[in-house]
This record gives structure tokens, sequence and C-alpha cells, in this order.
């Protein structure tokens, strides 16, 4: 990889991963147009930037976890199923799925209208009240949103977007549920990032170590600041244009590289 390669992928991670657009369909993307090989060490590269980013939510939030055990048991909980089906699906994904570009259009597609009619019928029940706070999510809610998240298994699904969708769904306000999400990210980024590598072998040479370490810093930097801009926007603004986004991405897609 060159050192522009490395730049833009990492960039691209860092400003994608806690947003509800998919970063692993970003990273599929920017890799084909980069003309990047289809290799393993590409896969794990996309896959360990994800730590920097994870750093970027614990620089953030690293109070709010020390100061609430609660919190942390809720999330943990919710980690579980995403756990078990993320083991469970590993090879089917790694091997099949993230080679499908055509299976990021749809999931991107699909994801964009869920995400734009749940809005309508979050705006339609909810109205101009609040919303519930993350003090108020009970034990059997992590548990669905754990398991909404395992959908993010499937590139272009996003990560963040099922599980705010779940959020929405439950009833949480949009701040409440980035949040969430934000934190649940944690310990099903560092499992998936830490598996894979594992899985891997750890076997990298001199100069794929330094492209690995370059990335985790760009991703934590551009991380960081969209955990910030995000959780602004959202105090104004609905995740329509996210879903709108999407769909355009997706379409994209299609036309221009399928």
């Amino acid at each position: 990889m060159s050192i522009w390669q490395v730049i833009i992928l990492s960039i691209v991670e860092g400003l994608t991963e806690f947003l509800p657009i998919s970063s692993t369909a970003h990273l599929m993307v920017g890799a084909h147009l980069l003309g990047l090989p289809n290799s393993d060490f590409i896969k794990s590269f996309e896959i360990f930037i994800q730590l920097g980013a994870i750093l970027a939510v614990v620089m953030v939030y690293w109070r709010r976890l020390v100061s609430n055990f609660g919190l942390i048991k809720k999330v943990l909980l919710a980690f579980i199923p995403t756990a078990l089906i993320g083991f469970l699906a590993y090879p089917f994904v790694k091997n099949i799925l993230l080679e499908s570009l055509s299976t990021v259009a749809w999931a991107l597609f699909i994801g964009g209208l869920i995400l734009i009619l749940f809005e309508w019928w979050y705006e339609k029940t909810q109205g101009k009240e609040a919303g519930r706070s993350l003090d108020s999510l009970t034990y059997g809610e992590c548990l669905v949103l754990g398991l909404v998240q395992s959908l993010a298994i499937i590139p272009g699904v996003s990560r963040a977007g099922a599980t705010i969708v779940g959020g929405l769904g439950l009833g949480f306000s949009r701040r409440a549920i980035v949040e969430f999400s934000f934190l649940l990210a944690l310990p099903t980024m560092i499992a998936a990032t830490g598996y894979d590598l594992l899985k891997g072998g750890l076997n990298f040479g001199g100069n794929e170590t330094s492209v690995l370490f370059s990335g985790f810093l760009l991703s934590f930097l551009f991380a960081w600041v969209a955990v910030k801009w995000l959780i602004g926007f959202i105090e104004q603004h609905s995740f329509v244009w996210f879903g709108v986004y999407r769909i355009v991405l997706a379409i994209l897609i299609v036309l221009l590289i399928l």
C-alpha cells in the first residue's frame, strides 16, 4: 500500500465508522477505486484501523464509563448476541460477504429506506418529546439491541445504523441511542479486530506493521472529529439525510462499479 492509499482509507474509516452509513461499505468501495487487491492483509488493515476509531470513543466517554458500572454491564450484555453470531458467521462474512459489492449495494439501499421509514414513524409517534434516556434501558432491551446490531455482519448494513434503528423503535431519544451505539462499538470492534488478527496469525512484516499503525493513528483522529460532530448534528437534525445518502451511494455503486 502506498502512503496515499493508507491515508485515504484511514480517513474514510474514521469519518464513517460511527455514522449510520456503513464504514465497511465505504472501505470496500474505496479499496476497489484505489485498485487494491482483495488480499488478507488489506482485509486485516480495514479491520485493524477500527481500533483507532475505538480509541476515539474511549477518549470521549471514559469518564462516563468509569463512573457508571451499570451502563458498562448493559453494554456488555448487548454485546453477547453480536459476539455469538459474529463468531459463528466469521468465515462466511470474511471469505464471501466481504468480497461482494452487490451485497453492499443492496444493504445500503434497503438500510437507507428503513432508516427513512423509521424516522418518519419516530416523528409521528414521538412528536416533539425528548424520547427515553439510557437510564431507562432495561436488560431485555440490551439483548434486543445486541441482536439488531448483529445484522451488521452483512457489509453495508452499518453497525451504528442497525443500533440506531433499533433504539428509535424502542423510543429512545436520538442522542441516547447514538451514544449507546458508540459505547456498544467498544467491545464489538475490539473483539472483531482481535479475533481477525489472531486468525491471521499476526504474521506481518515491518512495513506492514508501520502501515497498520499509521492507519490506526489517522482513523483515531478523524473518528474523534466524527463522534463530536454527530452528537451535535443529531441535536438539531434527524437521520433522514443519512438514509438518502445511503440510497444515492447504493445507486452509484451499481451504475459506476457493478
